[in-house]
């Protein structure tokens, strides 16, 4: 499972080092020996934004990048939250290398707003993005 922060080893978007980290652990796994494909997962903060109230709570995210900072003595990298109408959303999602390398995407989703309103955010991935990108 990777995150979505991670120490900051190049000047390419998050994305792309995230790519390079599942391709570098993919490799390693061969390399010991292991006669399988192990999974892989990374996670995303993603919303549609459709209606008034996802675009009062996430509208603000949609000039969301990544951000760099420090973290124990090091540089890292925190990953973009992605808002924007479902198609805006079908696009960035089919740009991210890091998604389209993972076996799995968790979907992260803020408690505080409630089940209701969690279960809607997430109806909508499924039934708005999911399916222009392929997703099961």
């Amino acid at each position: 499972m990777s995150s979505t922060l991670k120490d900051h080893e190049s000047e390419e978007p998050f994305h792309v080092q995230q790519r390079k980290q599942i391709e570098a652990f993919r490799a390693a796994w061969k390399e010991a020996g292991h006669d399988f494909k192990p999974r892989v997962s990374v996670s995303r903060s993603i919303f549609a934004l459709v209606n008034d109230e996802d675009r009062r709570y996430f509208g603000a995210d949609r000039s969301s990048s990544d951000q760099i900072g420090q973290l124990d003595n090091g540089a890292a990298i925190f990953g973009r939250s992605y808002a924007a109408e479902p198609d805006q959303l079908i696009a960035e999602l089919a740009e991210d290398e890091a998604i389209q390398a993972a076996d799995t995407l968790l979907l992260t989703i803020p408690s505080q707003l409630g089940v209701d309103y969690n279960v809607r955010a997430l109806g909508n991935i499924l039934t708005m993005v999911a399916p222009g990108l392929g997703w099961r």
